[in-house]
């Protein structure tokens, strides 16, 4: 076997299955109130968006060199289309379980560092209908597992739960009112005070310390799990383990700050530490004190400087036309390059990607993109003059654009049933995007260049041309 391959079986990873949400903060300043409602008026600054849920876990746990993989439930809408980008920008391999319902959005409109007002979008939850072979593969072969429920299906979808049950890595779970009861065996679940009293039944009498203990060791016994730590806010975790009585481990002193995103930070320190073979109590030791640093820094604001917003206001019409596409059964297509100059060799390319399928989504290389690729002289057609060209031809429904050297956040998002890829492959080499593909269940297929005709050559010739007549 090569040394590459010992590699890539050695490394450890981390596999976060749950609800991933997109967080948007919208800041600004309030200096007048409305004149047609008692209502003060935001006067937008700034906008940062950043995952959140099961997305924020698996965000918080990447960069700490284990490799880290979401399975996660997405719509085909602009919301999904954002976290993918977000996410894949982060190292993280994203597993999507296809959404009927719309992504969740928690948009905070804020002035000063308040929060205003809360919008919610995303409607009823709902159990994702399918599982894809590979997301489930994953989770197999994780060396530790999160379930970052937030209440909206994931952890109920029932071949995921089989999974769950099957897989012989440690499984940390974050659990949710609304959401399902942890599978057995779990090695830690982490709910806070409040979500302990209510999935407890217990009424809260006593101290906070004894209302987490009894809460704690009853619901440890009601899931048959390996351990339960109730975490109480500044005061730490009461963790409830072998015995009958609890282990109190205490946070340090830090100021008050955002405690957005603790609960998932703490969840995701801890299944890192198992998954490098720490004890339980020295997971839950990590994880206290990496909770307290995380709201000391500010939280996830604090974490986080959001990556550059990509091209594409094509974004909402490709996921619009992919839903459609999807909900009266039929097959979507994709492919993608530069398109330079657009000539008989592409057309021949997208009119068969076009009839392999019920729709053609064209992933576009932006202007940033080419150049990275194809040296500082290229591109010689600007993005949305490509775009257009593009989406004026029969053959195509919608195009996307990207900032990205490779497509691989969009398709994430698109989620194709067919990826095209246009030329003369040969060979046993697997092409670059095919693994990706397989993630949903879709393939990947080749159709042939139309002979003598490229970009390249195409300038080639006409500079040439222009030398001549110089």
């Amino acid at each position: 076997m090569s040394a590459d391959k010992n590699t890539a079986m050695s490394r450890q990873m981390l596999v976060v299955v749950g609800d991933t949400l997109l967080d948007r903060d919208v800041d600004g300043s309030v200096r007048r109130i409305a004149p047609d409602a008692p209502a003060p008026v935001l006067d937008e600054e700034s906008t940062t968006d950043r995952p959140g849920g099961a997305g924020l876990a698996a965000l918080l746990a990447a960069g700490t060199g284990i490799d880290v993989a979401l399975v996660t439930a997405l719509a085909s809408d602009p919301a999904a289309a954002r976290l993918v980008e977000l996410l894949t920008a982060a190292g993280i391999e994203v597993y999507a379980l296809p959404s009927a319902v719309p992504t969740p959005e928690k948009i905070r409109l804020r002035a000063g560092g308040q929060v205003l007002v809360r919008l919610d979008r995303g409607g009823e939850p709902a159990v994702p209908a399918d599982a894809p072979r590979a997301a489930l593969d994953v989770i197999g072969r994780a060396t530790a597992i999160l379930v970052s429920d937030y209440g909206r299906g994931v952890a109920r979808q029932p071949a995921v739960r089989k999974a769950l049950e099957e897989a012989r890595a440690p499984i940390v779970w974050d659990p949710h009112p609304r959401g399902p009861v942890p599978v057995p065996n779990v090695r830690l679940c982490t709910p806070n005070a409040a979500e302990a009293r209510a999935m407890s039944g217990d009424a809260g009498g006593g101290t906070a310390l004894a209302a987490a203990e009894r809460a704690g060791f009853a619901l440890k016994r009601h899931w048959r799990a390996g351990a339960v730590a109730v975490t109480v806010g500044a005061a730490g975790a009461v963790l409830c383990h072998g015995g009958s009585t609890p282990l109190v481990l205490p946070a340090p002193d830090v100021p008050d700050g955002d405690t957005c995103g603790a609960g998932d930070r703490f969840a995701s320190t801890a299944a890192l530490a198992l998954a490098r073979g720490a004890l339980v109590s020295e997971a839950v030791r990590e994880a206290v004190d990496a909770a307290s640093a995380y709201v000391a820094a500010g939280g996830a604001a604090g974490a986080f400087a959001e990556p550059e917003r990509p091209a594409g206001p094509e974004r909402g019409d490709a996921g619009a036309i992919v839903a459609e596409v999807r909900a009266r059964g039929g097959t979507v297509v994709a492919t993608g390059g530069c398109f330079d100059l657009l000539h008989a060799g592409h057309l021949a390319t997208l009119r068969a990607a076009r009839g392999l399928g019920d729709c053609l989504i064209v992933c576009l290389n932006s202007d940033s993109s080419v150049s990275a690729l194809k040296g500082p002289d290229r591109p010689l057609t600007a993005q949305q003059d490509r775009a257009a060209l593009l989406a004026a031809l029969d053959c195509v429904d919608a195009v996307v654009i990207f900032d990205e050297p490779t497509p691989e956040a969009v398709l994430t998002w698109l989620r194709p049933d067919v990826w095209v890829k246009g030329g003369d492959y040969s060979g046993d080499a697997e092409l670059p995007e095919s693994a990706l593909v397989r993630r949903w269940g879709g393939q990947t297929v080749i159709v042939p260049y139309l002979s003598g005709h490229s970009t390249t050559s195409t300038i080639e010739a006409a500079r040439a041309s222009l030398s001549v007549k110089g």
